[in-house]
């Protein structure tokens, strides 16, 4: 069972999480009409009273672009305000995650996105590894990444990550942690709820925004941080016979951070992994406020 926050800020205001309930008719739970977003917090190490947050700003500015596609309006600035605010009530003491979420909350039957109420909750869950840091195993998907033509990808919207829980439960139940899908072109795509890298001759790859994937904030702090290593970096379309030959393949994400891969299908990657592993080096030093570099990245709350 998950331990969740015990406050969580619904309909305007914060409460006990046990409290936070909707109705069985609401919309988005019928239609998929809902946006996510997805940050990490953690105690600050050199500091107990203190609370940081990853790149608060653009998973705001990401969450307030998504509702746009839900005909909603909610600022930046309203959003961030409450994650800071739902912080400060729940002063949490070990690593946590939070959800929050823009949805259609009436009870309205048919699908739609005008004429209906919208809401934004926000609550939260202690989070540790959320897959094995030491590498995991992949399929490839018989299930396709959506096109931006028929869907906006631009959002994390609640209805597409169907294609994510088939995929996902397809690569389990078949005896794989986790599922690489493919774009209608018959390209690497994603993982499931991660974006994928791999390195080649000492070149790091990650297929482009053109190739269906999500525009994900820890894979944007990847790419910023190889090139300022001095790492070639490559967007570009990526074939899945690459994956099988690739020197490194690792995933990243909020909840993943980043995770190696050590097999797809039946194909055995190199143990030795020394651009990942760099990358995961640097990358923790910044989220834990170590590296002065990157302080921007890192948004500070007090619980005093």
């Amino acid at each position: 069972m998950h331990n969740f926050l015990p406050i969580a800020y619904f309909e305007n205001q914060f409460i006990e999480f046990e409290n936070a309930k909707i109705s069985v008719a609401t919309h988005a739970l019928h239609y998929g009409t809902a946006a996510f977003g997805g940050l990490r917090g953690i105690p600050d190490s050199q500091n107990p009273n203190q609370i940081l947050l990853f790149r608060l700003d653009r998973h705001c500015k990401r969450l307030s672009q998504s509702a746009k596609f839900l005909n909603y309006e909610i600022s930046t600035d309203k959003i961030q305000q409450i994650i800071v605010d739902f912080v400060k009530k729940n002063r949490p003491t070990v690593s946590f995650y939070i959800r929050p979420l823009v949805y259609s909350s009436g009870l309205g039957i048919a699908p739609r996105l005008h004429n209906i109420e919208k809401d934004f909750l926000v609550y939260g869950l202690e989070m540790g590894d959320y897959l094995s840091p030491g590498g995991i195993s992949c399929r490839i998907s018989s299930w396709y990444r959506q096109e931006d033509r028929s869907f906006p990808l631009r959002g994390k919207i609640t209805g597409a990550y169907i294609t994510s829980a088939l995929a996902k439960t397809e690569a389990v139940e078949s005896g794989f942690d986790e599922a690489i899908l493919m774009n209608s072109q018959g390209k690497v795509c994603e993982a499931t709820g991660m974006n994928i890298f791999i390195v080649r001759n000492g070149q790091l790859i990650t297929p482009g925004y053109d190739q269906d994937i999500l525009e994900g904030i820890t894979r944007d702090s990847i790419l910023t941080i190889a090139k300022d290593m001095g790492i070639p970096v490559v967007e570009r379309p990526v074939d899945k016979s690459e994956l099988f030959i690739a020197d490194e393949v690792f995933l990243s994400g909020t909840a993943a951070k980043i995770t190696p891969v050590k097999r797809i299908e039946s194909f055995e990657l190199p143990q030795e992994r020394p651009i990942t592993d760099k990358l995961k080096e640097k990358l923790t030093a910044i989220v834990e406020n170590k590296d002065p570099d990157y302080k921007e990245w890192v948004y500070i709350i007090p619980l005093d």
